[in-house]
């Protein structure tokens, strides 16, 4: 009998041993391809560079790569050698980056930062005390590298994943091997499962994410099927690569269904005729791409439901396989989920008129709290408050209504106003700003942004985007920019963003 993992780079080695020669990785963009046993052995061959530069167990180790083969090994070899992986966007700005630096203590960085050489804020040195390495080599072949055993596991930090509520104050949520792995064997429990061995999953995804990273990347690596990775998402090269590849599963998030759907039907029906299973999580589903995607392909996109914190996955669609417009499905197995007021006392729910509350969960899945002390993690009872507000249907699916604050999500993706607030205050003559989300066919939402000016102050769209553009992520820069003589408030004197979003139809 195998030994559970304990460490999630297991996961590589098991599935070497069960199929070393079934394709793990294959690169759309390079059409590279990599089977297990290659894999397996490119992430010992990583976990030996990291630690003949230095690395030590707990050592924070930040990737800074294109979703690809080499981001595969850089991750499962840190988590290998001992280290603590921080996952860093491709395309980070330099502000960014060196905050995620600094605030992780990250002491090696995996990565090519020739990007950085035109960005407005890349005229100071990166921390030498971070040392920069190369993306890992892959040119091994199986066997060529003496195994290396996992250190680490269980309990001990495995991911550092960066978000936050509404404070603009990114966190480094602190995942666990034993998060990770739960939710891996969650999932798994699933039936249809969401991935088998013989699956080809197309992972168009960021895999820094912790969406692209857990129900993808780790999920493909737990059943030792093989992930067909599209460095960003195109639905006529997606498509075409669904096709080419023979996909059987497709792990999106709202946005690439919708622009699926804006293909030709015909085309879509021959393209996709491989698949067996679309999953959506991130963001809401739209009734109309689940409705769209039904009338076209015959299948439903089961929608899933989850955060950073939590691994991420709590709850899906696939746990009754009924598929609802509006709900998110109902909790994994092994997954605990109950309503509760604001002061996490349970809701007294009425069987014929279901009550809203705070969205509070339990399971094996869960953080261990914040970076770096582990605060404001689950209560000592193992119940975490996500700050999500919904209502439970009949059924037991959860359906979420709101979110406990203003955080907007661009493809998936947390944008924290304050973030952008702060950026758009050092622009001369801006009195006061505030960022919102508004709703967006392609990417579910986009950021609004309203400014008040001093008297005399004359200021464009234009460049005040390009002020944004030099210092955020391309997700977080406003599609819409608003001018105004003062901002709203509440009684209380905060800026009410409520009043400057669109009204709800």
């Amino acid at each position: 009998m195998v030994a559970p993992a304990r460490n999630v780079a297991d996961l590589v080695r098991e599935s070497a041993r069960r199929g070393p020669g079934h394709p793990a990785v294959v690169d759309v963009t390079t059409s590279e391809v990599l089977d297990w046993g290659r894999l397996d052995a490119a992430v010992d061959a990583e976990a030996r560079r990291l630690v003949a530069e230095g690395l030590r167990p707990g050592d924070r180790v930040a990737v800074r790569l294109p979703s690809g083969p080499a981001f595969c090994a850089a991750v499962f070899g840190a988590l290998r050698a001992g280290g603590v992986l921080v996952l860093l966007g491709a395309g980070q700005p330099r502000r960014e980056l060196d905050r995620l630096l600094a605030d992780s203590g990250a002491r090696l960085l995996v990565g090519d930062l020739a990007d950085l050489a035109e960005d407005a804020d890349a005229g100071e040195p990166l921390n030498p005390e971070v040392t920069v390495l190369p993306a890992p080599a892959l040119d091994v072949a199986a066997g060529s590298v003496d195994p290396v055993d996992a250190v680490r596991g269980g309990e001990d930090v495995a991911v550092i994943g960066y978000t936050s509520g509404t404070s603009g104050v990114p966190r480094g949520a602190m995942l666990s091997h034993r998060a990770l792995l739960a939710n891996v064997d969650q999932c798994a429990e699933l039936r249809p499962a969401p991935v088998t061995a013989g699956d080809r999953v197309l992972l168009a995804l960021p895999l820094f994410h912790v969406y692209g990273l857990g129900p993808g990347l780790l999920q493909v690596a737990g059943a030792g099927a093989t992930a067909v990775l599209v460095e960003r998402f195109d639905p006529d090269a997606a498509l075409t690569a669904i096709r080419e590849h023979r996909v059987t599963a497709l792990v999106g998030v709202p946005p690439m269904y919708r622009a699926l759907l804006a293909q030709p039907v015909e085309r879509l029906r021959r393209d996709l005729a491989t698949v067996r299973l679309f999953t959506s999580g991130a963001a809401p589903l739209p009734p109309e791409v689940l409705t769209g995607m039904r009338a076209a392909t015959g299948l439903v996109v089961h929608e899933g439901y989850g955060l950073t914190e939590t691994g991420p996955v709590l709850t899906s669609s696939l746990v009754t396989g009924t598929a609802k417009p509006g709900s998110v499905g109902s909790p994994l197995p092994g997954v605990e989920l109950r309503l509760v007021d604001s002061d996490g006392s349970p809701l007294d729910l009425e069987e014929d008129e279901p009550g809203t509350g705070l969205v509070s969960v339990r399971g094996a899945n869960l953080f261990s709290g914040y970076w770096p002390d582990g605060a404001h993690g689950p209560a000592e009872d193992g119940w975490f408050r996500t700050g999500d507000v919904g209502y439970l249907d009949s059924d037991g699916d959860l359906h979420l209504v709101d979110r406990a604050g203003d955080l907007i999500i661009v493809n998936g993706f947390n944008v924290y106003p304050h973030e952008i607030e702060a950026v758009l205050r050092e622009l001369p003559g801006v009195v006061e700003a505030a960022a919102v989300g508004v709703p967006d066919e392609r990417t579910g939402e986009a950021v609004k942004v309203v400014l008040a000016l001093a008297d005399g102050v004359e200021l464009d769209e234009a460049r005040v985007r390009e002020h944004c553009a030099d210092r955020l992520a391309k997700f977080k820069v406003p599609t819409s920019v608003e001018f105004t003589s003062a901002l709203p408030h509440s009684p209380t004197g905060k800026v009410a963003r409520a009043l400057l979003r669109p009204p709800l139809i």
